[in-house]
């Protein structure tokens, strides 16, 4: 009988020491981590060099991380199932860009980006049901499924915009309402390398300058354009520098840390009153241009695979914090709660209804100044109370 206790004993010992010998158990509140350096144009310092970093932001920047991944992925198998239509453009890859950067925004600022844009309407505050009932077209997406994928919009957050560069000049037209109206905010302009040759941008960037507007110009540099590189598409790709005038940062952006501090850079920059600021994303996207793009035709496969197998965001950051700040069993919890929340929103926006047509000619105007306008049939008019903006 002493011998079977004994055993026992000794196995449950032997089993509790593999079990702490597995888990980490984390002591600490808040660590302090190197980042990736970065390349100035026109500045007398950079960012920080080392990021401090408390284990409830961790927590919460590697959730944020995990639902833009398995949005993406869920937006994708849509697309498959035909559940959505037209234009598709995946961020999977450039996640760091975008948590890094809301992560260090405040309320007041604003931001404005191209089609690339469903990460960032969730960040800014569309959930993921809002985010996939925009894109298979129901009336519970965050513009009742009237703007699909390129066009999504949230408070502070002016989309999702179609025509390649045209959101430049609408990110300086936000930093002088910034200026106007002395609040305090800054616009955030996101542009891609493919639209970094478009004249649009150059006299965005001349009037900024010339009015000193509270603007960061934000060039994702994912290498390449529409099927094109950047080396083939662009006679300078230091991007950076292309502000000429206009002080320039270059960031390593497939590291959120090393993102979330250029970002609050960016916003002393601008708020200090030193005018606009030219900041290229170094990052990569792991799908092609869009769901009609393989993505193999102008890169290599071996060149796809060495990139998420080595500069995935999420597992860099995952590897920084489980060292001394979170645990491995935190991160597992958040992977399970956020598969599950994707795939009751997934389900969820193939099940929702359509808009009816008599709403083709609602939230056209937000303050209409003609009595009439015409309906869904050009001889049965409408009054401007009858289309009122949907709640």
């Amino acid at each position: 009988m002493m011998k079977t206790v004994s055993t026992f004993i000794s196995k449950h010992f032997i089993q509790t020491l593999a079990f702490r010998r597995s888990v980490k158990y984390s002591t600490k509140q808040e660590a302090t981590f190197d980042i990736k350096p970065f390349k100035l144009h026109k500045l007398d310092r950079g960012p920080a060099s080392t990021s401090t970093l408390t284990a409830d932001d961790a927590l919460k920047m590697y959730e944020n991380l995990v639902v833009l991944r398995r949005l993406e992925s869920a937006s994708g198998n849509l697309y498959q199932e035909k559940a959505i239509r037209g234009f598709c453009h995946l961020y999977s890859g450039q996640e760091a860009v975008a948590i890094g950067m809301r992560a260090a925004m405040r309320n007041v600022d604003t931001l404005i980006t191209s089609y690339r844009c469903h990460s960032w309407a969730y960040l800014m505050g569309v959930s993921a049901l809002g985010v996939l009932a925009e894109l298979t077209g129901r009336k519970t997406g965050c513009s009742r499924g009237k703007g699909g994928s390129m066009h999504m919009y949230a408070k502070n957050f002016f989309g999702g915009n179609g025509i390649v560069g045209a959101q430049v000049p609408l990110g300086a037209g936000a930093g002088l309402a910034h200026k106007y109206n002395d609040d305090g905010g800054v616009n955030f302009c996101l542009y891609g390398d493919g639209a970094a040759n478009q004249g649009q941008l150059f006299e965005a960037f001349n009037m900024a300058k010339l009015w000193s507007l509270p603007c960061v110009f934000v060039c994702e540099n994912n290498r390449y354009g529409m099927g094109t590189s950047a080396n083939r598409s662009s006679a300078s790709t230091e991007y950076y520098t292309r502000g000429d005038y206009v002080p320039g940062l270059w960031v390593d952006a497939m590291d959120v840390l090393t993102t979330k501090e250029a970002t609050k850079f960016g916003i002393e920059h601008c708020t200090s009153g030193k005018g606009p600021l030219v900041m290229e994303m170094s990052t990569y996207r792991f799908h092609g241009h869009s769901m009609s793009d393989p993505g193999t035709s102008y890169r290599s496969r071996e060149e796809v695979q060495q990139m998420r197998q080595t500069k995935d965001p999420i597992t860099t950051f995952k590897e920084q914090i489980t060292k001394e700040l979170v645990t491995a069993g935190q991160l597992k919890e958040i992977d399970i709660k956020v598969k599950k929340e994707i795939e009751e929103a997934t389900q969820q926006s193939k099940k929702d209804p359509e808009v009816d047509v008599e709403e083709l000619a609602a939230d056209i105007y937000y303050k209409n100044y003609e009595s009439k306008i015409r309906n869904v049939r050009p001889d049965q008019v409408l009054s401007h109370v009858e289309v009122a903006p949907r709640k």
